[in-house]
């Protein structure tokens, strides 16, 4: 058997095979020295009971608390940005765990829920064509603002409840969501789907609600739905000076000054579109029986 020596062409390829493999490897073997000192040097140090506060939350995420997540808000508890109770998902219990795990107070946090502005449901509100598409509000919505004739009514077809992930809105039957303020979370997913724009995230203790969103004045507001606001003023008259003021036909009521608001600013309304509202807003057989509706 013969065996032929290499070429001089092989053995350059093989030479420049080699030196090109250990080019590629000292580079990789420096890259991997400087990125290992880097990672030394540049940790960033992290409170471990950062991620021993985020495992004790719901983790859904909601935002309610007013930071961006679950971790986010574990970071602000354990830096004293925030309390516990800031949690709106959090039982009792698991906040005092929280509390008790970090040596701090539990806070206290004011229950806010989700309010709708708007009562004109199907028995009460006149519709001037029958809508027949995709049955959600955001699509009617987008046909000439939707079947009712008041413009700025609730359209009844479910969307906040539907976007809940708490069970908190059901419809009742006159088309208009029901929030169980016991169930609400104030995560905001409702008011992000409404196409209107008539829920809006407030304290419960907040109980001088309107409950009209049309721009309309008069007889004229009042023709397209019986509990429209007309934009008479007599809550205003009869309102706590400042509490309320008239603004585009509607009354704004000043939340700074609840410590003023009593049930006096509903009683000359002649339509009801302002409320005194304790617990859920809309009578329904369930709450009320459940002594979680009034108002």
């Amino acid at each position: 058997e013969v065996i032929s020596s290499p070429t001089p062409r092989q053995k350059e390829r093989k030479i420049v095979v080699l030196v090109s493999s250990l080019i590629l490897g000292g580079v990789g073997l420096t890259f991997g020295a400087l990125i290992a000192v880097a990672n030394k040097k540049l940790k960033v140090w992290e409170d471990p009971r950062i991620e021993a506060v985020n495992e004790m939350l719901p983790g859904s995420n909601c935002g309610a608390c007013g930071y961006a997540g679950c971790r986010s808000f574990a970071e602000g508890v354990v830096g004293v940005a925030a309390q516990p109770a800031h949690c709106t998902q959090m039982t009792p219990v698991s906040i005092e765990m929280v509390a008790g795990l970090l040596g701090v107070e539990a806070g206290e946090a004011q229950k806010k829920v989700a309010r709708l502005l708007c009562a004109g449901g199907s028995a009460v509100a006149i519709r001037d064509a029958e809508y027949l598409g995709v049955q959600t509000c955001i699509a009617a919505a987008a046909v000439a603002g939707g079947g009712k004739c008041c413009y700025w009514g609730c359209l009844g077809l479910a969307d906040c409840e539907v976007v809940c992930d708490y069970d908190a809105i059901r419809m009742n039957d006159q088309d208009l969501p029901i929030v169980d303020p016991e169930l609400c979370t104030a995560c905001g997913d409702c008011v992000e789907a409404c196409p209107k724009d008539l829920f809006t995230i407030m304290p419960i203790e907040q109980a001088l609600i309107v409950q009209c969103m049309s721009e309309l004045e008069g007889d004229r507001a009042e023709e397209l739905c019986s509990v429209a606001c007309t934009a008479c003023g007599r809550c205003v008259s009869d309102a706590a000076e400042g509490l309320i003021e008239m603004g585009r036909g509607l009354p704004v009521v000043d939340y700074t000054k609840s410590d003023l608001a009593d049930r006096a600013a509903t009683k000359s309304c002649p339509t009801g579109a302002i409320r005194w509202v304790e617990g859920a807003q809309i009578l329904d057989p369930e709450l009320e029986r459940s002594g979680r509706t009034a108002g």
